[in-house]
């Protein structure tokens, strides 16, 4: 996996951060072809993506999660990329037959329209809220986002230095970086 530059302000559209993860077949095959799907909804091609992250499933069962973080410039909205992210699940066989299920694919809009080091929009409804709602109190989401944007402060939640220093200190929230 590559390391993020956030891409310059002069190109169109808006910087995103999304979340990855799964936990039923090969999780870590899944992930590199889900890096790849992601490419037609990034304005120029590009994705960067953190290093894949293991832990072990939060409010749920089944395997370990092996989990990631892509940064890309989107000239999609919000809506219409969280339908693009559900069709590339769907297309990887992601199946919804309960809450925090285990799955065969996760994407989920962590920020939107980030500038700098300052976290994008706030948006909230029944579809989508972001910044994501829980991205703030996960070691699995703040390990690679730390990676991609260490400076970065997510709105409502704080910087994401102080807040992955916040679930460090908790053993539920331990995760390691596997080898890819």
């Amino acid at each position: 996996m590559t390391r993020a530059t956030a891409p310059s302000n002069a190109q169109r559209g808006a910087t995103v951060f999304v979340g990855l993860g799964a936990n039923l077949g090969d999780a870590r095959a899944t992930l590199r072809d889900a890096l790849t799907a992601l490419r037609p909804l990034a304005v120029d091609g590009s994705v960067a993506a953190s290093s894949l992250w293991g832990s072990t499933p939060v409010d749920s069962s089944g395997p370990d999660y092996v989990n990631a973080v892509a940064c890309l410039r989107t000239a999609l909205a919000p809506h219409a990329l969280l339908d693009a992210l559900q069709a590339i699940e769907q297309r990887f066989g992601r199946e919804r037959p309960y809450r925090n299920a285990p799955r065969t694919l996760d994407l989920d809009v962590l920020l939107f329209g980030v500038e700098g080091d300052a976290g994008g929009i706030v948006l909230g409804d029944e579809r989508l809220v972001v910044p994501h709602p829980r991205a703030a109190q996960r070691g699995f989401v703040l390990e690679p986002l730390a990676e991609l944007w260490p400076g970065g402060d997510i709105p409502g939640a704080g910087r994401v230095a102080d807040l992955l220093a916040a679930v460090r200190r908790d053993p539920a929230q331990r995760v390691h970086r596997l080898d890819v």
